[in-house]
């Protein structure tokens, strides 16, 4: 199988994570480099680790695993599943933290296999995702955390705009360098990091505007895409195509732009809606909702007009482009974040490294 497949530049990842490392280093802030949009792909990681990351970070703890043998701190980014404590201590250096249950569970494990599990304490700055939302109950955790054996706790962190769309800002993040002062006061202990979010925060680095003491960021989109997400802006020095999806045309015909006859629910229990354009000349490519998210692709050629899809095909307008397109040729198309996660995700979709 040749088709479809995505094509990934590993300099382009490479040199998107150098600048952006070298600009939060300028700043004293650590790359902790996400690797779960790309599942953890060893060429893609190498890549990273060229570029300079100071950590590996993912959600999924099947990913870690797969960086078992790399010299390199690894973190788990979702906060860990009681159930699966063993392996967090076990594939994990660090983990992210808000539940007190969890924390004693994963240092039962880290007491029996002898070592010691560092955690970052998560808290909720008003995203709603996750993290310890009030006072109280931050400092109550503390001080449980600190009673047990085979547990650190490494730092402080948060989360913003993956659920909310709260764009951090110095107001919100300074929360985090008082919180760690105020840690410090009560109990006499240094945090060692203040994790101040994704690549949303970014913008705050750009403008040299991060409060100071925030000293790590866990950068995805960032590094694989060269924009910020608070604003979405492309970073200068980056590429924001290392990753290109090609796919090939199995079908190209005339045929007019309304299905014709009654229209009831699709496939996917939505009731369609068409614009009629006329008779349009209409491709079909071998890829579908199974493999990508629609709306997370760009057609190279501006001329192409996205039209859905099923499961297994993608339906495109061809008919205003200025390329004579035929059966068997070959689409290409920029991915937005959640497009590369989908695209690195399908086993049906073949991986080329260049």
């Amino acid at each position: 199988m040749e088709y479809p497949r995505i094509k990934i530049n590993l300099e382009k990842v490479r040199k998107n994570t150098e600048t952006i490392v070298n600009r939060c280093d300028n700043l004293g802030i650590s790359v902790a480099g996400v690797t779960k949009v790309f599942c953890a792909d060893l060429k893609i990681v190498k890549a990273y680790m060229d570029g300079g990351v100071s950590y590996l970070a993912d959600s999924r703890i099947q990913n870690l695993m797969n960086l078992e043998d790399i010299d390199i701190s690894k973190i788990l980014l979702r906060l860990p599943m009681i159930s699966e404590a063993e392996e967090v201590v076990q594939y994990a250096d660090i983990s992210l933290n808000s539940e007190i249950e969890t924390i004693k569970a994963l240092s039962k494990i880290a007491i029996e296999k002898n070592t010691v599990h560092k955690i970052i304490l998560m808290i909720d700055l008003g995203d709603l995702r996750e993290g310890l939302f009030k006072d109280e109950d931050i400092y109550t955790t503390v001080e449980e955390v600190l009673k047990l054996e085979g547990i650190e706790l490494m730092g402080i962190g948060t989360n913003l705009t993956c659920y909310g769309g709260i764009i951090p800002r110095q107001e919100n993040l300074s929360r985090l360098v008082e919180l760690k002062k105020c840690i410090a006061r009560r109990y006499g202990i240094e945090l060692e990091i203040i994790s101040g979010g994704n690549s949303s925060s970014l913008h705050l680095v750009f403008e040299n505007k991060i409060p100071e003491g925030i000293n790590q960021l866990r950068l995805g989109e960032s590094l694989v895409l060269g924009r910020e997400t608070a604003f979405g802006n492309r970073i200068d020095g980056t590429f924001d195509d290392a990753f290109i999806l090609e796919v090939e045309a199995i079908e190209l015909k005339d045929k007019p732009s309304v299905p014709i006859g009654e229209i009831g629910i699709d496939a996917f229990g939505n009731k369609p809606e068409f614009i009629d354009r006329g008779i349009r000349k209409r491709m079909i490519c071998a890829i579908g909702k199974q493999d990508i998210d629609l709306g997370d692709i760009a057609p190279l050629d501006e001329d192409i007009i996205i039209l859905g899809g099923s499961s297994d095909h993608l339906i495109l307008d061809v008919t205003d482009s200025k390329i004579e397109y035929k059966v068997g040729d070959k689409i290409k198309f920029k991915l937005k974040y959640g497009g590369i996660l989908k695209a690195m995700t399908s086993i049906y979709v073949k991986k080329i490294y260049v």
